[in-house]
């Protein structure tokens, strides 16, 4: 018993932060995030038994990460309202790091803005790499619901962060 502990204890501190980095995408918020993996390693613990052996342990905690998401969505029918702009940078000197963050704050902005639904497509489809069905299959919506949500999100960041529309997916390629 000891020895399935230590195994699980190892996982947790090797995959937290990633799992902690997708969920922090899917929800748009730290503090949900961290309340996702939580959930997410729980249940994770509960099933370890049977999931070590196999090898399935991080794809189970991602899916209970996905689907804890998606009963929130179910659940939670208020908006979110984002507070105003963030404030220039007081120094803008125009060096690349202070570009790269800015760059940065400003996706990470037009994230936020997105419906959970749109965010959660766009972190399975193109921060995890997963293909419209298996993005479809693991959110328990249909394909074309994926397709809709993801067309919809990119619209949107597109029009948020005009650097963006340089960028061409590879559409109906299942990709």
């Amino acid at each position: 018993m000891a020895v399935a502990e230590d195994e699980y204890v190892a996982f947790v501190r090797a995959r937290s932060h990633a799992l902690l980095r997708s969920a922090y995408l899917l929800t748009g918020d730290q503090h949900l995030a961290e309340d996702l993996v939580q959930e997410a390693l729980a249940r994770t613990h509960r099933a370890w038994s049977r999931l070590h052996e196999l090898g399935n342990a991080e794809a189970y905690a991602r899916r209970v990460m996905y689907h804890q998401q998606v009963s929130v969505w179910r659940r939670r029918r208020t908006t979110e309202v984002l507070s105003g702009d963030l404030p220039e940078p007081a120094d803008r000197r125009g060096d690349d790091d202070s570009e790269s963050i800015t760059r940065r704050m400003t996706v990470e902005r037009a994230l936020r803005s997105l419906s959970p639904r749109q965010r959660a497509v766009v972190v399975l489809r193109y921060f995890e790499d997963h293909t419209e069905v298996e993005a479809a299959e693991l959110l328990g919506v249909s394909v074309s619901t994926v397709k809709t949500q993801t067309a919809r999100a990119l619209e949107q960041l597109r029009k948020l962060v005009p650097e963006l529309r340089r960028f061409r997916t590879t559409e109906g390629t299942g990709r």
